[in-house]
């Protein structure tokens, strides 16, 4: 099927850029009508002062195949949070999926800063924005995804929970926030899935961001030149193909099978027969484990 979700209603919750993104241009992609909400809009910027707008996410969307509508949102705010979804009940009246992707926290991480030496203002924020916009997202958002069978709730973090279970994420409020998500799907899945929806933690490996591009100084055109430097980035992924990810289970009608679990974009791309834009399918989770976390050199063979 060329638009397995057609008719299908999503919101992305922190579509702006990134994963977010991806995602959404992917169900679009699908065929689906995806709300993409986020802070910076044409007309004002969050304070990341990046370029990318949630505007244009629905407008990629919407040449991707889907309709894509923008609506600005500070998922701190359950006011906003609660008018958003109910501008979804009343233009729409279901909602089919739900992605958390809300995140917000690379300018207030202190890398390898201890607890105590870490600036506490930014870490409390960042667990404001990476955690309690979550909670406050599906706290208004489920009613409406319950009201039809078969609905999808997907909490987008960084780290498998095998991954992350017995690996310290360089940050304690980073570690903090990432392992919240994880569990925030496995608790929604013990609520959800007796009512007939589905939820899942998902993860992209490592992501191609227009962040992260920026950071290594390249674009996603010449992305590999980026190696010389950071040889293990060979193991990247475009946000795309996470969003391929999202896409597949949504449209998978066995979904529940995954009920409260962790997941990856490279672990279910052989269960679904997907990959990246590339034609490859990264395994970035099992790559770190047995080659970059091993202190083996870089090499992708076997991999992607």
């Amino acid at each position: 099927m060329s638009a397995p979700l057609k008719g299908k209603v999503a919101l992305v919750a922190g579509a702006t850029r990134g994963a977010g993104r991806g995602i959404a241009v992917e169900l679009g992609a699908a065929g689906a009508t995806v709300y993409v909400t986020g802070r910076t809009t044409r007309e004002r910027r969050s304070e990341y002062n990046r370029p990318e707008t949630i505007e244009d996410t629905a407008d990629l969307v919407t040449e991707a195949g889907g309709r894509g509508i923008a609506v600005p949102a500070d998922h701190l705010d359950p006011a906003q949070v609660r008018a958003l979804v109910d501008r979804i009940a009343d233009e729409q009246g279901r909602l089919d999926v739900l992605v958390n992707d809300i995140w917000g926290g690379e300018m207030l991480v202190e890398w390898d800063t201890p607890l105590w030496e870490h600036d506490l203002d930014k870490g409390l924020r960042l667990l404001r924005l990476a955690v309690e916009t979550h909670a406050i997202t599906s706290h208004h958002a489920l009613p409406l995804l319950l009201r039809n069978p078969g609905g999808l709730v997907v909490e987008v973090t960084d780290g498998t929970a095998d991954y992350n279970g017995d690996r310290y994420r360089d940050s304690f409020f980073y570690d903090l926030a990432k392992a919240s998500v994880l569990r925030m799907a496995f608790a929604l899945g013990h609520e959800l899935g007796p009512r007939g929806a589905t939820a899942v933690a998902l993860t992209p490996g490592w992501l191609r961001s227009e962040i992260m591009l920026d950071t290594y100084g390249v674009r996603e055109e010449n992305w590999r030149d980026a190696l010389e430097r950071v040889p293990h980035f060979a193991i990247s992924e475009t946000p795309r193909y996470v969003g391929r990810a999202v896409v597949a289970l949504a449209a998978d009608p066995d979904v529940a099978r995954w009920n409260g679990r962790s997941l990856s974009s490279g672990g279910l791309a052989p269960v679904y027969g997907f990959t990246d834009l590339d034609g490859s399918r990264p395994d970035a989770w099992r790559y770190l484990v047995e080659v970059q976390d091993a202190g083996k050199p870089a090499d992708t063979t076997g991999y992607r």
